[in-house]
């Protein structure tokens, strides 16, 4: 809730600046899919490949953020838009610094995606939908939550009982049961270069 004592203030050093700076583009990496999908291992691949290029990156994980700023917050459908309420104002304070930003979220409703990339400027946000089966995911289970939903102990679980809206038009498509880690970290990258949000080697 904004509070009608507070102004914008404007800074002396631009986005265009800092972006300047650092030798590329800003942009938010927006990746979605169901749990145990690659999300956060892509994610951090990603983030190696761009540090290795000198890049100036950064990597927000759903689970790391909510041990801290969306602790206090749960599973429920009105806390699951809350938490990305969260995630897309800092993200998007992270993109004005210039950096490249990438989200590894769960991010069920298309909804709250589509609010996510309106905070930015036109072509700053990037969906990158990680396309796992639900079997598959099931099948990896790295955390045991599938398992534990299945009996009823985890309630409002995404792709059990609780809704996933599949991204329609995602600028990247990456699908991790056909592809290693590396591969689908390298069609990321290789995406930023075509796009002119970093240099190529």
């Amino acid at each position: 809730m904004k509070t009608e004592n507070t102004v914008w203030h404007e800074q002396h050093i631009s986005k265009q600046q800092r972006s300047t700076l650092k030798k590329q583009k800003p942009c938010l990496l927006w990746y979605t899919g169901l749990s145990g999908s690659g999300k956060s291992t892509v994610a951090n691949a990603v983030d190696a490949l761009l540090f290795a290029r000198g890049c100036h990156s950064y990597l927000l994980d759903g689970d790391n953020v909510r041990h801290g700023l969306n602790g206090d917050l749960g599973f429920s459908d009105v806390e699951r838009v809350e938490n990305i309420r969260r995630i897309s104002e800092v993200a998007k304070l992270f993109v004005d610094s210039g950096l490249i930003v990438s989200t590894a979220f769960i991010s069920p409703f298309a909804s709250d995606r589509e609010v996510a990339g309106k905070m930015l400027e036109q072509g700053e946000f990037i969906e990158v939908y990680i396309d796992t089966p639900i079997a598959v995911c099931e099948q990896r289970d790295p955390k045991g939550l599938y398992q534990k939903a299945r009996k009823g102990e985890i309630k409002n679980f995404t792709g059990i009982d609780s809704g996933y809206d599949v991204p329609q038009s995602p600028a990247i498509h990456v699908k991790t049961a056909e592809k290693s880690i590396q591969q689908c970290a390298q069609q990321i990258v290789e995406h930023l270069i075509e796009n002119g949000f970093i240099y190529a080697l």
